[in-house]
């Protein structure tokens, strides 16, 4: 039977329609249903016509989308481009091949300037794991067509996934989800944030935006809900992003750029009160932006996206928010150096604060119940930022953070080198450069909140379950083990690459990127693989025997004529005894 989110139900279109039925559908469709049309006045005589349906103009120039599927429903997206100053009704069909002869849901929705125009309804009733095809209708005016399938239920012997972060629109072309888009092979696209930039023309990665005709609208910082929603608008008009979006349902949750750069629960790096208002005034309307232009199923509190997605008895998606919920203020290097060095007794006590949060204790609590009764071969984190440890020897960070202050990957990676071949022959400095600690590289991440992240680890280890983090943000691409703080296997983490935003090979010019990912593989002992260089996105295959990555890349974000190569794969085995990354 036929299926509707609303009370304003369609009528039972589940099997061919022709003739009188097909009418009186294209006049529910042009607004009958809804008494948009009346009879000319009461007594009229029989040669007095009815005044004609006007039917809005509409066109869908941001395509269709689909997202959070279910075993038995799917969020359907869409955007209208109109003049209307009043809401439209939005009809909205699925079916079972892109043919559309036998409808399986249907119904109506109505939209307006309040939610910026975008449709978004729950198409529920449907089969577990089977394609479907969508699309909306304004009248005679259709929407492109677009596939979504459902979570498949029961006993699964394969799960496939993509995994996207950190497309800057002015940084290049979407060439990644292009060659994302022509896949047949996905169930579903993950998106762990970044799906936008809030910088304005001037701003973060958009030296070659003119040159690419991509620059930045507004020209301005995004603050406001119309800024968030007009980027927004921008990026949805990419043809490799609406292909991407017509072609696989996505699961996404933000990161910090939908907002402002580094966003932590009252605030971010990239905003000042003083000049740009309540910081969170600025939440709520990129929040809101994000719900309106995502194929997000939106509850009744905008700002809690933690949720998971059951694929059958294989594997089980849970998506976090490391960001934006309950992340306290991430620490500064800044504030620990002296003029001797890293004030490592402040630094040490900072970070072991115990108090310090990532995800709160209300979605600890929450991922805590939904691993623990999950029976899935396969505890998957979709989340933002890198869980793994990610120390670097100190010398290395002082030089990046105050170039000249210390030395660099290459430089210490000789030293290593010397010390282990020549170890006689060190300098005095030299031998100090090696006398000095790791640290984290990057505080933003995991790394600066260990407490949290040795809860996290020891509670998925007392649990005995096995364990995959998928984390983007960083612009690079990597694969670790991860240890709680006895060096205990506890999982794995893959990590993808970015769409568009530069990795280290801008902040590390003068680093050959093999030689940097080479030594920092060296250097970092979990870590087994990094790609510091291109830009690409992050394959996920699960079966009952392993999880596999495999990481595909592109050749260039700045030329539509590009080509494609996955020339890493690693993959993890089921069990206690196995949880680490080994090779395929």
């Amino acid at each position: 039977m036929s299926h509707s989110h609303r009370s304003d139900e369609a009528p039972d279109v589940s099997q061919p329609v022709a003739g009188r039925r097909t009418f009186v559908r294209d006049l529910a469709l042009g607004g009958l249903a809804l008494g948009t049309l009346g009879l000319s006045g009461c007594g009229g005589g029989d040669d007095e016509a009815a005044p004609a349906v006007v039917v809005p103009t509409v066109s869908y120039a941001h395509g269709v989308a689909s997202g959070d599927p279910l075993s038995d429903r799917v969020i359907l997206w869409t955007r209208l481009t109109t003049a209307e100053t009043t809401a439209v009704t939005v009809a909205w069909e699925v079916a079972t091949s892109a043919a559309f002869t036998t409808l399986v849901a249907s119904g109506t929705t109505t939209t307006d300037a309040s939610r910026d125009w975008t449709v978004k309804v729950d198409a529920t009733g449907l089969q577990p794991g089977t394609r479907y095809w969508y699309r909306f209708k304004v009248g005679t005016q259709t929407s492109p067509v677009g596939r979504a399938r459902t979570l498949p239920v029961g006993a699964v012997s394969q799960v496939r996934l993509a995994v996207f972060s950190c497309a800057h629109y002015g940084a290049g072309y979407f060439n990644v989800y292009a060659a994302a888009a022509q896949r047949d092979d996905l169930d579903a696209a993950l998106h762990l944030g970044d799906y936008l930039y809030e910088y304005g023309r001037d701003g973060y990665a958009n030296q070659q935006a003119a040159a690419l005709g991509r620059l930045a609208l507004p020209a301005t910082e995004l603050l406001t809900l119309a800024d968030y929603r007009q980027r927004y608008a921008q990026v949805r008009t990419d043809a490799d992003l609406q292909a991407l979006h017509a072609a696989v349902p996505m699961i996404a949750v933000w990161d910090d750029h939908e907002i402002a750069n580094d966003t932590w629960r009252d605030g971010a790096e990239n905003h000042t009160t003083a000049t740009e208002g309540a910081f969170a005034d600025r939440r709520t309307a990129a929040v809101q932006a994000w719900h309106e232009w995502l194929p997000v199923r939106t509850g009744a509190d905008r700002l809690s996206i933690y949720r998971s997605f059951a694929f059958g008895d294989l594997l089980a998606l849970h998506m976090l928010d490391t960001r934006v919920l309950a992340r306290d203020q991430q620490l500064d290097y800044a504030n620990f150096l002296t003029a001797t060095g890293l004030n490592a007794a402040a630094f040490t006590s900072a970070m072991s604060d115990p108090a310090r949060q990532v995800l709160g204790t209300a979605q600890s609590g929450w991922l805590q119940t939904q691993m623990s009764s999950s029976t899935a071969t396969w505890q998957v984190l979709g989340q933002q930022v890198l869980m793994g440890r990610m120390n670097i020897p100190a010398p290395i960070l002082l030089d990046a953070l105050v170039p000249g202050s210390g030395v660099s990957v290459s430089a210490y990676a000789a030293i290593v080198n010397k010390a282990r071949t020549a170890p006689a022959t060190l300098t005095a400095t030299e031998q100090a450069v090696l006398a000095q600690p790791s640290v984290p590289y990057n505080l933003d991440a995991w790394d600066g909140y260990p407490v949290a992240r040795e809860t996290l680890l020891g509670t998925v280890r007392a649990l005995n379950k096995n364990l995959v983090v998928l984390a983007g943000d960083t612009h690079n691409a990597w694969a670790s083990d991860l240890q709680d703080a006895s060096g205990n296997a506890v999982g794995v983490e893959f990590a993808t690459s970015s769409v568009t935003s530069p990795g280290f090979e801008t902040v590390l010019p003068n680093e050959n990127p093999a030689v940097l990912a080479a030594s920092l593989t060296e250097l970092i002992g979990p870590l087994v693989y990094a790609d510091t260089s291109r830009r690409g996105y992050l394959v996920v295959t699960a079966t009952p025997a392993e999880c596999r990555a495999d990481w595909v890349y592109v050749s260039t974000v700045t030329s539509r004529t590009y080509t494609t190569v996955s020339d890493k794969a690693l993959r993890v085995l089921p069990g206690a005894g196995n949880r680490k990354v080994v090779a395929v």
